[in-house]
């Protein structure tokens, strides 16, 4: 099996399990046990998903060691797809028939992505600088995205959720290739720091997105899986050298691909039963944002 096999398999157990930790999110979300950062670390159950979410973080970080940002980033979005049958099956209904012209659209989106994408297993690192420098700006972006807070607050922390998530992925690679032995073994110190970073960004990521349901799940997911990996190509291109593959047709095959997947990424979000009736009924939450309704189902997954 080569490194690109290895690394679409990886995506595809990491996404099962960001899926699977997403609906348990969603419960706590409808349950309103999400309120505080506080009343999260009192409960078991959102425990018990961020032991998902850390399972699946680190099935993506391996998946980092294989392939590289444009590649493994892009299938992040098939959590979104894994999450449609296992919200539907918790909420007693049958998935709808949008639901699934919209995980056709996201897969055939992510397939065309995936011919100019894949490439061999990555060798660039980025030094402590460059490390600093990108933590840095995500930090800064992220603050600037979560300063007001008011009824789309939960759309501008989806954001900030996918560009944290993005940051630790490209952090994550300069340990992973570090550890294969590959792009020039950076110092320990630099990997160890680098390794520091990344805690700091995946837990970040997972609290910003839980922070994001309180006003509906449907776009939220939605533009966490959109901004994840497109700010992880822009870091690829920027930071890493990483280039599609196949010239001018690679590229249209990449826009083609993308417009697909946002496309279904959008058909999923219309289609989640409830979200748009809880956000008009429930009205404004405490942060500004809506709390979605009992029986609001879910049908995306923070990446």
């Amino acid at each position: 099996m080569n490194a690109t096999a290895v690394a679409v398999a990886l995506c595809l157990a990491s996404s099962a399990a960001y899926a699977a930790a997403a609906v348990a999110q969603e419960r706590l979300a409808r349950a309103g046990e999400a309120r505080s950062t506080s009343a999260l670390l009192r409960s078991g159950r959102w425990w018990s998903s961020a032991g998902l979410n850390a399972a699946a973080a680190l099935l993506h970080a391996a998946a980092l060691r294989y392939g590289p940002l444009t590649l493994v980033q892009p299938l992040g979005a098939l959590t979104l797809v894994a999450a449609v049958p296992l919200g539907a099956r918790r909420a007693g209904r049958r998935v709808a028939a949008a639901e699934w012209r919209g995980t056709l659209a996201t897969v055939a989106g992510l397939g065309l992505l995936l011919l100019p994408a894949s490439g061999p297993a990555p060798h660039a690192t980025l030094d402590l600088a460059e490390a600093l420098a990108l933590s840095g700006a995500t930090a800064a972006a992220i603050g600037v995205l979560t300063a007001r807070r008011d009824v789309r607050s939960g759309l501008r922390h989806a954001t900030a959720s996918g560009l944290a998530s993005a940051a630790a992925s490209a952090l994550t690679q300069t340990v992973a290739v570090a550890a294969a032995g590959r792009g020039g073994s950076p110092a320990a110190g630099t990997v160890a720091a680098v390794a520091g970073l990344v805690a700091v960004f995946a837990v970040g990521g997972m609290l910003l997105s839980q922070r994001a349901y309180r006003g509906g799940l449907g776009a939220p997911l939605a533009v966490v899986n959109l901004a994840n990996p497109l700010a992880a190509a822009a870091i690829g291109a920027v930071l890493l050298g990483e280039r599609l593959q196949g010239g001018p047709a690679g590229l249209l095959l990449a826009a083609a691909g993308a417009a697909a997947a946002a496309r279904g990424v959008l058909l999923l979000t219309r289609s989640a039963p409830g979200v748009q009736h809880a956000t008009r009924a429930n009205g404004p939450g405490r942060d500004g944002g809506s709390q979605p309704a009992a029986g609001t189902a879910v049908s995306g997954v923070a990446a």
